[in-house]
């Protein structure tokens, strides 16, 4: 029975539990305090391997946590929360990391739903920079580093206006090979933010583009205030995903297409990085910079033709006077060539072919 900790029990002798965060099937997510370093708050992730009890099994998964959470504790960056330590405890595996205050992206979605109004496209894409930023951190690790949960109650908005990426329970590490990964914790991800190729767990063949779609669904989320149709359910029903226009207009055409790149259902019609697909999402269209540069271009020369308007005109007008003596002027008379003393006319010179050898 997975019974979550007491408030008061100390792990570790240094870990003391303030409160259960949340809970799941797998394991819980404690606030707790760090007796060593006094005020220090922390976020003990709590992992209940479903293992049967089988001792070689145990040792197994013990090994794979272990090293899994050794890379984990190597990460630094600043939307993901530093991993300080972990340890087992009476069966159960612990991560522990810095403690984000702050609601979920989730939390923000729901007053801004009952207020009957959407997020604005200019705060989502500012998450979106952010987001986009730590999976290119995660996926450039040796090997790179997957999620495979990113949904908007796994993101949360510190005080100072930045995200935290804080769950890492699905964390898998790619092997170089690509060929299968190590996991720690058996799962798949939520289902609305779970690209179909994850449904398989372990067993399906994942990689940086699972985490490219769950990151444009959760997008999706943010932005129409509904999650999109799952990924099986548009595998049975092809067109079940409505366009994000269709239920927010004031999103941007070129959001929407980005967005449903990011969520197509086979990984190869995604995009191929989480920069490739951030440069997709805010890079300017052609079109606009073409006409910036044609508007730029004009307004200098206007510039240049108010400043050099008397220089101008007189060129013009010299210009205009040599075209006119041009047109105008009588044409010359023309005098007959006389032919000199001992000359032969042209008209009577013949060719003399050229003797044969």
């Amino acid at each position: 029975m997975n019974t979550p900790l007491p408030s008061g029990t100390v792990l570790r002798s240094r870990y003391k539990i303030v409160e259960l965060i949340g809970q799941g099937g797998m394991g819980a997510v404690y606030h707790a305090e760090d007796l060593r370093l006094k005020g220090r708050q922390c976020a003990l992730k709590e992992i209940r391997p479903e293992l049967g009890g089988i001792p070689e099994v145990l040792a197994q998964t013990r090994e794979q946590f272990y090293r899994e959470a050794s890379v984990l504790a190597r990460l630094d960056h600043p939307t993901l929360p530093k991993v300080s330590d972990y340890f087992s405890h009476e069966g159960r595996e612990y991560l522990v990391m810095d403690y984000v205050p702050g609601p979920n992206l989730r939390v923000i979605l729901n007053n801004a739903r009952r207020q009957g109004r959407f997020l604005t496209e200019e705060t989502v894409l500012g998450w979106a920079r952010q987001l986009c930023d730590a999976l290119q951190y995660l996926h450039s690790q040796k090997p790179p580093v997957l999620h495979r949960d990113i949904k908007p109650s796994n993101i949360k908005l510190t005080p100072r206006g930045q995200l935290k990426l804080v769950d890492f329970g699905l964390v898998k590490l790619l092997l170089p090979d690509d060929s299968r990964t190590v996991t720690v914790v058996q799962g798949r991800g939520t289902v609305q933010y779970t690209p179909l190729e994850q449904y398989g767990g372990d067993t399906g063949h994942t990689d940086v583009r699972a985490d490219i779609y769950s990151l444009g669904a959760t997008l999706y989320h943010l932005l129409t205030g509904k999650p999109p149709a799952d990924a099986k359910e548009r595998f049975l029903r092809p067109g079940s995903l409505t366009p994000p226009r269709s239920i927010n207009p004031d999103i941007s055409p070129q959001t929407e297409r980005a967005l449903l790149q990011a969520m197509a259902m086979h990984p190869d019609q995604r995009p191929a990085s989480a920069a490739e697909w951030q440069a997709m999402l805010f890079s300017t269209p052609p079109t606009a910079q073409t006409v910036g540069v044609n508007v730029a271009t004009r307004a200098e020369w206007a510039q240049a033709a108010q400043v050099n308007r008397w220089l101008i005109a007189a060129t013009l007008s010299l210009a205009t006077l040599a075209l006119l003596v041009t047109l105008f002027a009588p044409p010359l008379p023309s005098e007959p060539s006389q032919p000199t003393e001992g000359s032969t006319p042209a008209a009577l010179t013949t060719r003399t072919p050229a003797a044969s050898p």
